[in-house]
């Protein structure tokens, strides 16, 4: 029964949160941790998917705000959450295809390539430069 009540947690680990539930994700890897991430309007939904020892926000805060930036293509204004998901306010909507706000937090330079997982995402890997 253990064994039952562990699989059904572990697979709900990378699960939408409802107000971004049916989205479909794109998987971005920052500088060593993974991101699925939705967006929906002018909100960006980044849970992170790997295991990584004992994050903080600080560091995993400016890794999703790349993510999202890279998955919906506007600038992130501002990110909340924890460290295994975060929920970030674009500076534009996709879906008016028009930019809101300019941005006000700098990140730092990331380069990201985009290559074919072959498992059903977009998939994006972003190395510091």
């Amino acid at each position: 029964m253990k064994w039952i009540l562990s699989f059904l947690l572990l697979m709900s680990c990378a699960q939408a949160t409802p107000h971004f539930a049916g989205v479909p994700a794109t998987r971005v890897e920052v500088d060593g941790s993974i991101f699925d991430v939705r967006v929906r309007g002018n909100l960006a939904e980044a849970v992170r998917v790997n295991r990584q020892y004992a994050p903080r926000l600080g560091p995993i805060r400016d890794r999703a705000e790349i993510a999202m930036a890279q998955a919906s293509g506007c600038p992130v204004m501002e990110v909340m959450g924890d460290a295994a998901v975060t929920t970030g306010v674009l500076g534009c909507d996709q879906a008016e295809g028009r930019r809101l706000l300019q941005t006000v937090r700098s990140t730092p330079n990331y380069e990201c390539f985009d290559y074919w997982g072959g498992d059903g995402y977009d998939e994006f890997q972003c190395y510091p430069y």
